[in-house]
């Protein structure tokens, strides 16, 4: 059994699809996997895409998951939103968490994490890793102080972001068309489908983008009525989107 000496927490997104090339490319493919941590609600483009990545780079990905995020809304008793995302701490974050020391202490010794984080993607994450230098080694809690303990760098598991400095553009034009289909089809974000802590925009446009949009608005409708939250932010996008759902149940 090869070693590994890195792992690549995968979206089926652009950024993180770009460090698992990246750590092929330097590592070699035999010393590289890759993570899957499944929402449980991602469109089935997504699916697809994270089983061509296995082709495409010849890398095992490995598939975890702790719940929905649907079911972490109902526990919660709310939606996520950017300063309470829950469903990325709890179904992302800690089952890497797990994952890096089960897999750190089964071979007793330690890897490099390749995370796709880049500065450039908000004024938060720039105010967070502005400073970064992509081909530095971070502990884990010198990247995320709140979310990974300290015993991950004893095990020997440090943190590297290769693409903290890109732009979305040099980052797109690296992949060409080898990324996942929905940004083709105008999502600037995959990943969970919707980011139910998004914007309404977002939201309704993907609620109205095709037959599997329509179920998710559905789901969530039901975890609404449990809550008593709406997904939506504003009167106007909660009433476009009940009409919108309306017409969808007239056509059945």
């Amino acid at each position: 059994m090869n070693l590994v000496r890195c792992v690549v927490p995968v979206s089926g997104g652009k950024d993180s699809q770009t460090c698992l090339a990246l750590a092929v490319e330097h590592f070699g493919k035999e010393n590289v996997i890759g993570l899957f941590c499944d929402t449980q609600f991602e469109h089935p483009l997504t699916y697809e895409h994270i089983e061509n990545m296995k082709d495409l780079y010849d890398v095992e990905i490995i598939t975890r998951t702790a719940g929905s995020v649907l079911e972490q809304c109902l526990k919660w008793g709310r939606f996520p939103t950017d300063k309470v995302n829950f469903c990325t701490n709890y179904l992302k974050i800690n089952v890497g968490k797990d994952f890096y020391k089960q897999l750190a202490e089964q071979q007793g010794c330690g890897f490099e994490v390749w995370y796709g984080l880049r500065s450039g993607e908000s004024h938060q994450r720039e105010k967070r890793y502005g400073q970064k230098i992509d081909h530095e080694l971070y502990a884990p809690h010198e990247i995320m102080p709140s979310k990974y303990p300290k015993y991950l760098e004893k095990l020997g598991v440090m943190m590297r972001l290769p693409i903290v400095s890109w732009t979305e553009k040099e980052v797109l034009a690296f992949l060409g068309n080898t990324a996942n289909p929905l940004y083709q089809k105008g999502f600037s974000r995959v990943g969970c489908f919707p980011c139910l802590a998004g914007g309404n925009t977002p939201k309704e446009k993907a609620f109205q983008f095709d037959s599997f949009g329509q179920s998710q608005l559905r789901k969530v409708r039901e975890v609404e009525k449990q809550i008593g939250k709406s997904i939506f932010t504003s009167k106007g996008a909660s009433q476009r989107n009940n009409e919108a759902q309306l017409c969808m149940f007239c056509q059945i």
